[in-house]
């Protein structure tokens, strides 16, 4: 497109009538280009006659003007598309762009330098912690497998067994079932009795069934003095004795066949699931008369096929009663406990028996279900575990050990703000815990 010589002049005053220091942008350029292309009721030709005589001269001497070099481009010169301006940037070399940036970046930034900080691994005054690993399989070079005891399984059954010893109070050191047999009472009936005894138990406290099993042993039938004649070459201690009258046991098989179902409902109703029971009872002593000659079973595969009586009731009663340790009785509290110790991952009572006689030592069989029972009863309860009483607390071995908890000796003490604990004369347990204000 041709520009005008007009236009051209124009730019060149407008150019020259502008303050020469301010910032001349490509936008201001452009509003100053369509500017001089705006309407106004001046023509052109009489622009020139506004100007001074001096100006009018200098624009229509085009060529010896000093402003003949000024940059009078036209509008669509000043407007640069998009797409123009990409190229244009695109054509200068990147090695020159870099250069403007690298001088510009050491021109106002020092080189930052960067530290890598080297960590020691501190030793531990205690040495490395050995992982915790449960009970595993592991297969060995011939291909045979082999299961792997928990880590420091032994070290967690000496605490438990020495802790149990210093304090036997739970209610399974006196009145488990392995302790309710009538002490005058025949081989015979001591073992049924002990059957008997671990069929009232399930699901049922050890409190409760030595009752029930008092009523059983006094209450079942008529109670006949047996005469128990002393030696005939005696002793000195014998001499003063004489003789001694002993009452025997009510519960026996006989009396168990004799007895109503109704009268024997009503001597145990205090268990669990009694009525059941009684009927389990009835049927076993049936069992029992026609089967075994009137005497309980002597294996566990037997025993288990007895109504109501189940791995658990089998494998104690052959401890208790028969003195074979042929698997471990695992009740709610073996189950659980050993779950928290992290020394298997099981569902229910019977994949923990499994899973313990895979690796526990057939010694340990008959004594663990006492052993971890009491704890369970006394230390390791089921709601509102004690572990400040546990000497397994603060030694890294119990998986689920609740830290903080207060120690044995300070539950349940309350010091007011004037008062120390020497001002306190009571006992322990009969403290009511009070909130603090």
């Amino acid at each position: 497109m041709r520009t005008s010589r007009i236009a051209k002049d124009t730019a060149k005053v407008l150019q020259a009538l502008s303050p020469p220091g301010k910032r001349r942008t490509r936008s201001a350029l452009t509003s100053d280009a369509l500017r001089s292309f705006a309407f106004s009721e001046n023509s052109p030709s009489d622009i020139s006659a506004d100007l001074p005589p001096k100006q009018e001269a200098q624009i229509s001497d085009d060529d010896g003007s000093s402003l003949s070099s000024a940059n009078t481009n036209d509008i669509e010169d000043l407007l640069v598309p998009a797409a123009k301006r990409r190229k244009v940037q695109d054509a200068i070399p990147t090695t020159s762009r870099s250069t403007r940036a690298a001088s510009r970046t050491t021109s106002t930034r020092s080189p930052r330098k960067v530290t890598v900080k080297q960590e020691t691994a501190k030793p531990s005054s205690n040495g490395t912690k050995p992982r915790r690993m449960p009970a595993r399989k592991v297969t060995s070079t011939d291909g045979s497998v082999v299961v792997q005891p928990p880590s420091n399984w032994e070290t967690m059954y000496s605490i438990v067994k020495k802790m149990r010893e210093e304090n036997p109070t739970a209610p399974v050191d006196t009145m488990g079932c392995a302790e309710l047999y009538w002490r005058a009472s025949s081989p015979r009936d001591r073992r049924f009795q002990t059957l008997i005894a671990l069929m009232l138990s399930s699901q049922t406290k050890d409190t409760v069934t030595a009752v029930a099993m008092q009523r059983l042993h006094t209450e079942l039938g008529e109670q006949q003095p047996v005469s128990v004649a002393s030696p005939t070459i005696k002793t000195e201690d014998e001499e003063d004795k004489g003789q001694a009258l002993a009452k025997d046991s009510t519960l026996n098989l006989k009396n168990i066949l004799a007895v109503s179902p109704e009268r024997l409902n009503e001597l145990i109703r205090t268990v669990g699931f009694h009525n059941n029971k009684t009927k389990y009872i009835k049927a076993a002593a049936i069992i029992l008369r026609d089967e075994y000659d009137g005497d309980i079973p002597d294996t566990a595969e037997k025993l288990m096929k007895l109504p109501g009586v189940g791995p658990k009731m089998a494998y104690l009663c052959m401890s208790a009663a028969w003195g074979k340790h042929e698997g471990i009785g695992v009740d709610v509290h073996v189950h659980r406990i050993t779950n928290l110790w992290g020394w298997q991952k099981s569902k229910n009572p019977e994949e923990t028996r499994m899973a313990l006689e895979s690796w526990l030592p057939k010694d340990k069989w008959h004594e663990i279900n006492k052993l971890l029972v009491g704890l369970g009863q006394t230390v390791c309860l089921p709601v509102g575990r004690r572990c400040g009483e546990c000497e397994l607390a603060g030694k890294g071995l119990c998986k689920s050990e609740i830290k903080g908890l207060v120690p044995k000796g300070n539950r349940g003490i309350v010091v007011g703000k004037d008062e120390s604990l020497d001002q306190k004369y009571f006992d322990i347990h009969d403290v009511k815990v009070e909130k603090q204000s």
